[in-house]
């Protein structure tokens, strides 16, 4: 099926904006002007990037006649919180499978799951809990869809496929000519189909990554050529693409992008989520966005990106209010403002 005619449903409002950040421009825009495309500001539950995904997901679980929907990620996963949103908007059941021990504390994005009544499983073997957890509910009569971590299917991956349409028609009637787009790469939904997309439609603009965690750069794209080029073959697209065409960042070796691990606290990245919510009102999450938002700037300084460069937004606000990040900035959150008392 050609990916123009996959079946979905509405979860969010599009276009998302599409803004100029006017005075991060004015401080780092020496080699380039810089845009965010907010697509933290659409979907169910505070929204994010896997609305998209879910609007395709969702489509396809409901013709299947599922009555349950299941996904898995870490304990403050922003694709489980929104999964868990979009099945109820459809009413089906939603069910967590989540790495690690079960916790003491609600914080983040777990705050958000329990309020919305999720059933929340942990265990240390996660695909062992999941086949467990769905033989539970077949067991009482449920039909379980069972999503991959991170919505990043050949079906949650036409949202961002078709992304690049809507980024394309914004520029152009902004008058703007983007030279790149940079993402966070994780599950490599969101960079795989944006990849896609931009082969897809001839967009002029590139897709540049930033890492949200460690891991051997050849290793990194090749992975991600071998998931683009599935989606290229599935939806019949016509392109091939080989690992070293790819652009993926993680900026320099003894102080990455991606931090020591996926979801530590690390300063340097709260620095730059500091930058953007002091001069342009806007708040980036600690483990995905704030990462790629700093190699976002750093390229821009360096001339690594120029011309008009456009930062996409994924969302994950919540995971600002977890309990281990929370913690960790205290200090910088007092020193960041004046408190006093009178």
């Amino acid at each position: 099926m050609k990916i123009e005619d996959m079946p979905k449903i509405s979860l969010g409002e599009y276009p998302t904006p599409l803004q100029k950040l006017e005075h991060l421009t004015a401080r780092h825009g020496k080699h380039a002007t810089l845009y965010i495309k907010r697509d933290d500001a659409t979907g169910p539950a505070l929204g994010g990037n896997k609305t998209r995904k879910l609007e395709y997901v969702m489509a396809e679980a409901m013709n299947q006649g599922c009555t349950a929907m299941l996904t898995t990620g870490g304990p403050q996963t922003n694709h489980g919180r929104t999964t868990v949103a979009a099945a109820i908007h459809c009413g089906m059941k939603p069910i967590l499978v989540l790495g690690g021990h079960k916790p003491d504390y609600l914080s983040g994005n777990l705050t958000l799951d329990a309020m919305m009544g999720t059933d929340i499983v942990f265990s240390e073997d996660v695909p062992a809990a999941i086949e467990k957890t769905i033989a539970r509910y077949e067991a009482q009569g449920d039909k379980v869809y069972n999503l991959r971590v991170g919505g990043s299917s050949m079906t949650g991956v036409c949202g961002y496929v078709m992304a690049v349409k809507e980024i394309m028609e914004q520029c152009e009637a902004m008058h703007i000519q983007p030279k790149y787009l940079v993402c966070a790469v994780g599950s490599l939904g969101t960079y795989g189909g944006l990849n896609a997309g931009v082969r897809y439609f001839h967009a002029p603009f590139k897709i540049m990554g930033v890492p949200v965690s460690p891991q051997p750069m050849e290793e990194r794209k090749k992975n991600a050529a071998d998931f683009i080029n599935q989606i290229s073959e599935t939806y019949e697209m016509g392109f091939t693409v080989k690992p070293e065409e790819l652009l993926i960042n993680n900026g320099p070796e003894d102080n990455p992008y991606s931090g020591e691990a996926y979801n530590k606290p690390d300063p340097t990245t709260r620095s730059y989520m500091f930058e953007l919510a002091r001069e342009e009102g806007i708040i980036l999450d600690p483990t995905y966005t704030g990462k790629a938002f700093r190699g976002f700037l750093e390229m821009a300084d360096q001339g690594i990106i120029d011309g008009d460069c456009i930062f996409l937004h994924t969302g994950g606000v919540p995971a600002v209010w977890t309990k281990e990040h929370l913690d960790d900035m205290q200090k910088e959150l007092f020193a960041n403002c004046t408190i006093s008392e009178i």
